[in-house]
């Protein structure tokens, strides 16, 4: 096969991951609240993270270095996170939660070079940029969730009626993505100085992310482009 045959097939292929990874994203983010509170809820979710980390391994794998690396930090990610769901005692929550967090970052950072290297804007372009965005939520998600477990007095304040709470599964996503967004409806309080220097670093993240951003599609829509391309 020539090289350039191998290059189209290897663009068409990550188009569709990212898309991919855009549609496994939107199923998590939308059935997480309604989920998590039934019989099993649990399970769907660990399935529908499962899909996302591995949507994220294929969004990822344009070079083969790439692909082993990203495998490597899927695995001890999506087998920590079944573990846990049905023998807790074998594996802390840590376990998985940093694992997924690495494999996160590294997956926006692949996005984001990839992003900053389109010659045009494109649906593959647009989709990456949303991906990228939700998956900085995600990693501030498990960011929170893995703090919560690893300071025994409580890293966060819930100033609510709804009895003793902790930053898991959708009460960390909720706060991520307030804080990323930079509502801030005061519902949550981080105490520790982790979790407050977490949720700057989330703020000021979530602001300059959308404004590099934009300013990156604005200039590339309106490059002028050649006549033979």
């Amino acid at each position: 096969m020539k090289p350039s045959e191998k290059s189209l097939k290897m663009r068409r292929f990550r188009r569709f991951s990212t898309v991919e990874l855009l549609v496994a994203l939107g199923l998590l983010f939308f059935a997480f609240p309604f989920v998590e509170e039934v019989k099993g809820g649990d399970i769907i979710v660990s399935l529908l993270f499962s899909l996302v980390l591995i949507s994220a391994v294929l969004a990822v794998a344009s070079r083969r270095r790439t692909l082993v690396i990203a495998v490597l930090l899927v695995i001890p990610a999506i087998v920590g996170r079944w573990i846990n769901h049905f023998q807790p005692h074998l594996v802390h929550p840590a376990v998985f939660l940093i694992a997924g967090l690495v494999l996160i970052a590294f997956v926006v950072v692949n996005l984001l070079r990839f992003i900053l290297r389109a010659p045009s804007v494109n649906t593959e372009v647009l989709c990456a940029s949303i991906a990228a965005y939700l998956m900085l939520g995600l990693m501030w998600t498990m960011a929170y969730w893995l703090v919560d477990q690893l300071t025994p007095g409580g890293a966060f304040s819930f100033n609510t009626n709804a009895g003793k709470q902790s930053m898991s599964g959708f009460n960390a996503f909720y706060f991520s993505f307030i804080t990323l967004s930079t509502v801030g409806y005061g519902d949550i309080t981080p105490l520790s100085t982790i979790a407050r220097w977490l949720a700057a670093m989330e703020a000021m993240t979530g602001l300059l992310y959308v404004t590099v951003l934009i300013a990156r599609l604005v200039s590339l829509y309106s490059t002028p482009k050649s006549p033979d391309s």
